[in-house]
């Protein structure tokens, strides 16, 4: 056993899943060292056998076999990379006669999921395709969508004690350099540290995780991350992740889907026009409410007024604690329905949306217009592109909300003014989020 495997051995002797066993590669003795739990070890077995016996069949030298078998590392190897290979899925095939390894790739065991359809973005004319957790298969994918010798993939082993894979890909002469050079400083510069989740992958390049808004676009469809991409765009990909990052962030992207170029331009036109109605519809009618109904009773028209009164007429609470009351059920029952089980999901629905609506109007705790004004905005925060940017308007209505119950209307162009400078404010690299990101060298996409 040569010194490199007994290392390891050693290093691994406390886990059940690791293996070291010998095996004969055209006569030569060898020992191959991995994990069960990441290599189907009997196929692989088999898989190398017949290679071998292929090999001496053809009379291949035992130098050439090394070489078709994997990446070749001749004399005593470094244990830190042995054990990042086989970490990785890897095979370390070592020969005896002259200490040489070989790192392969076996037969895997089948621990990623398919190429399925996608679960938070639903597409109703496009590509059907999402992201999975395999780093290597979203390249592909978005390699099928674009067929292009100008996209540019670059990975990094980023992580110290635990490490995965970051993918940078960019379209070359529509991406700015420039751009491009800052991502990739920002990835050196930060080689050790770990990422595992959108917090940490802020950190990591350098922008503020505790922002509503994050500085990236998220999406999980191949087609949309491929017309990023040829906006000129960058691309983040994390290993066991099924998200694409894209750098930069713009407020348009909660409102353009690629998939709308499927429908004529009017149509386009119409239902790009209905996201922006749904953005306005959520902040502003919650606000609206509890500013003309406590504050500024005297702008509605006289028969409105009296059709509010009367249906409030019993109601204990002022407008402002009945309005965040049902707003808070509204969010729970939305985040039961996303953790429940699909087959109780829809049942809980129903129950928080007919039931206790119904209830609560009969036990006059909350008036009927205000159940209409909480549909109305349930379905409108719906409307636009992205979880991310749904929850972060889910939560800016209640700042608006406090505005208006302390200053009426006023307050309501006051909340709408400070959500503007709050994207006015948020930059990445130098790009504001409101802007139109321009690229030098490339058509306008839209």
């Amino acid at each position: 056993m040569s010194s490199l495997v007994q290392q390891l051995s050693e290093t691994f002797a406390h886990d059940n899943d690791f293996f070291a066993i010998r095996a004969y590669l055209s006569d030569a003795p060898v020992m191959l060292v991995g994990f069960k739990s990441l290599i189907d070890v009997p196929n692989t077995k088999i898989g190398l056998q017949q290679h071998s016996e292929a090999a001496s069949l053809a009379r291949i030298s035992l130098d050439r076999l090394k070489a078709s078998l994997g990446d070749v590392k001749p004399g005593p190897e470094d244990e830190s990379e042995a054990i990042a290979a086989i970490l990785k899925g890897k095979l370390l095939i070592c020969f005896e006669d002259d200490s040489a390894c070989v790192i392969a790739d076996p037969v895997p065991k089948m621990l990623d999921r398919q190429v399925d359809q996608p679960t938070t973005e639903n597409v109703l004319q496009g590509s059907f395709n999402a992201f999975i957790e395999d780093v290597n298969t979203n390249i592909g994918m978005l390699r099928k969508q674009m067929q292009s010798d100008k996209l540019r993939v670059h990975t990094t082993v980023i992580g110290q004690e635990e490490t995965t894979s970051l993918s940078l890909l960019y379209y070359e002469g529509k991406a700015d350099p420039a751009f491009i050079a800052k991502i990739k400083r920002q990835i050196e510069s930060n080689r050790n540290r770990c990422v595992r989740n959108l917090q940490g992958l802020s950190r990591y390049m350098g922008f503020n995780a505790w922002q509503t808004l994050s500085n990236f676009t998220q999406s999980e469809i191949p087609e949309e991350t491929a017309r990023y991409l040829r906006d000129g765009r960058a691309v983040l990909l994390l290993d066991q992740l099924p998200i694409a990052f894209v750098l930069p962030g713009l407020i348009l992207d909660a409102f353009f889907l690629e998939s709308d170029r499927n429908l004529t331009a009017p149509l386009m036109v119409f239902v790009r026009s209905v996201r922006f109605i749904g953005v306005l519809a959520t902040l502003i009618l919650p606000a609206l409410y509890v500013a003309l109904v406590s504050v500024n009773p005297e702008v509605l028209r006289i028969e409105l007024a009296v059709s509010i009164a009367q249906s409030r007429e019993g109601i204990p609470y002022p407008v402002f604690i009945e309005i965040v009351l049902m707003l808070i059920i509204i969010e729970l029952i939305i985040e039961a329905s996303v953790r429940l089980p699909q087959r109780i999901g829809p049942t809980i629905t129903m129950v928080g949306g007919i039931i206790l609506g119904q209830a609560v109007v009969q036990a006059k705790l909350v008036s009927n217009i205000l159940i209409i004004i909480l549909a109305a905005v349930t379905i409108a925060n719906s409307t636009i592109v992205g979880l991310p940017q749904t929850i972060a308007l889910r939560t800016a209505k209640y700042m608006i909300v406090v505005l208006a119950a302390l200053f009426g209307v006023m307050g309501i162009l006051e909340g709408l003014a400070l959500v503007c400078a709050y994207l006015a404010s948020l930059t990445t690299y130098g790009i504001p989020y409101v802007s139109v990101y321009k690229i030098r060298n490339a058509n306008n996409h839209g």
